[in-house]
Parts: structure tokens; C-alpha cells; sequence
């Protein structure tokens, strides 16, 4: 049995669509197009382990795309359109490349996880935000140093986007934290070479989904996924930060939908 909480409701008979979160997020983060998404297409959308209902420790390393390609197998899908957002976008270029057959497009709101190609002083300050409020056991100041990054954008004000899905973010990042604590010692599984080292063994078509509002780091991860993947376009959305889906949420749909029409 895979060790993910997933739920798959749509039509069957196209290509599935898996959704993978974000790391400030869970399964959650999708549900305001939920509904009309699973309207139209067959869909999954997945808690990654340490998040939202998959509370079970890993037994070895913390492998996110391992598991997400035993939810697959175990739902008998061969061929499936992967959705990442942010940390779950780099989860979706790591399924890519290690079950390449399997993977039939990306579309990656967000370029992050394991697509950053290095520090920046944005994304340095955020770290150290972070840990700063953990170290003190401050965890409402942890998920506010989320909150401004991740959600409002660098130098944002907190009330740029919808309350809701703001106070949603932090609902969802607050259960990571507390799902986790204790997991200091669980080591990340990094693939042989690395992902950004293998860009170019990704043959589907990919949609990179950027904000103009977002950290720095994301736009340098987003130039190296355009550069290193051969069958790649970008869409810009100015006003936009790290988190489009949850910030419009509309639009997004329409985008995603356009897509999977225009890959098949």
C-alpha cells in the first residue's frame, strides 16, 4: 500500500493528472478548483510524507518522488500530466527523470525544492527567519516567516492576497511543522546525478508558471528549467507571487486546462 494520503475523483479515459503541493502546504492548497477540475479530468492530488495526512515516518531516507511513484503504481497509472507547485515542482522534475516513460508533461507553478540552483540573500534571509523562530520554539513566528515570503513575496504587504487562502497557508504549514518535529535526524534522499545536473533527460513538454512578485531564487531556478529543458515555455505573471494557484485561483484553472488540451 503507498504511504501517502491521496484522493483520485474525475472521469476516467484521458491521461491523469497528478497534483503535487508546495512545501508551505498540502493537498489542501488545490481545493478551490477542485470541483471543476475533477469535472473535466480524472485526478489525483497527493499529501507528500510529512504533510497533511501522511503522517508515517519514513522507514529510510525521505525519498518525496519514490512515494510519489508508488502512489502511481498503485493505482495502475502508466502515463500521467504532473502538476508541481514550488518544492512540489522539483518532486515532479525528479519523477520525470527517474520514470521518464511514465511522465507525459510538466506544467511547474513556481520552480522550487530541488530546481534551486544555489542561495540568494532573499531566500538566505528567509532561512534565517525560519530557523531562528524554531530554535526559540516560536512556531507562529516560523509559519509568519512563511507567510511572508512564500505567500505575501518579498517586501509585500500581508493583505496583497486573499485572507483566506493566506490564513489556509498557515493552517497548512503549522501541521508540517508540528507533523515533523522530532524528524531532525531523517536524512534527504538526493538523485545521482542531480537534478539540475539531468534537465535535459526531461523530453515532455514543460510549462514554467513564474511570478514577478516572488523570491529571487525561484526566478534563477525557473532560467535554469527554461535553459536546461529542451521542450520548455514560460508564462509570467507580473502581479504574481510564489503562489499563483491559491492567488488566482481562476486563472489558474483556465491555464491548466489549456494545457492539458494543448499536450493531449
Amino acid at each position: 500500500m503507498p504511504s501517502l494520503a491521496f484522493d483520485r475523483a474525475g472521469p476516467t479515459g484521458s491521461v491523469p493528472v497528478l497534483l503535487v503541493h508546495a512545501g508551505v502546504a498540502d493537498r489542501r492548497m488545490w481545493e478551490s478548483f477542485w470541483g471543476e477540475l475533477t469535472a473535466r479530468r480524472d485526478v489525483l492530488r497527493v499529501d507528500l510524507r510529512g504533510f497533511g495526512e501522511s503522517t508515517e515516518r519514513p522507514e529510510g531516507e525521505l525519498a518525496p518522488h519514490r512515494d510519489v511513484l508508488d502512489v502511481l503504481a498503485a493505482e495502475g497509472i502508466d502515463a500521467v500530466h504532473v502538476v508541481g507547485a514550488s518544492f512540489g515542482a522539483g518532486v515532479a522534475a525528479e519523477v520525470a527523470v527517474t520514470d521518464p516513460a511514465r511522465v507525459r508533461s510538466l506544467l511547474l507553478a513556481a520552480p522550487g525544492g530541488s530546481l534551486i540552483p544555489e542561495m540568494t540573500d532573499q531566500l538566505r534571509a528567509f532561512a534565517t527567519a525560519e530557523n531562528t523562530a524554531l530554535a526559540s520554539g516560536d512556531l507562529a513566528a516560523a509559519v509568519e516567516a512563511n507567510l511572508a515570503t512564500w505567500v505575501d513575496g518579498p517586501g509585500q504587504r500581508s493583505d496583497r492576497v486573499d485572507p483566506q487562502a493566506r490564513a489556509l497557508v498557515g493552517e497548512m504549514q503549522r501541521r508540517a511543522f508540528e507533523l515533523t518535529d522530532g524528524w531532525d535526524d531523517v536524512e534527504e534522499a538526493e538523485l545521482d546525478p542531480p537534478l539540475l545536473e539531468r534537465l535535459g533527460e526531461i523530453g515532455v513538454p514543460t510549462l514554467v508558471l513564474s511570478g514577478g512578485l516572488d523570491v529571487d531564487a525561484i526566478a534563477d531556478a525557473a532560467a535554469r528549467v527554461l535553459a536546461g529543458v529542451p521542450h520548455s515555455r514560460e508564462v509570467l505573471w507580473p502581479e504574481a507571487a510564489h503562489l499563483p494557484s491559491l492567488e488566482r485561483p481562476e486563472e489558474f484553472t483556465r491555464l491548466l486546462l489549456d494545457w492539458l488540451d494543448e499536450v493531449g
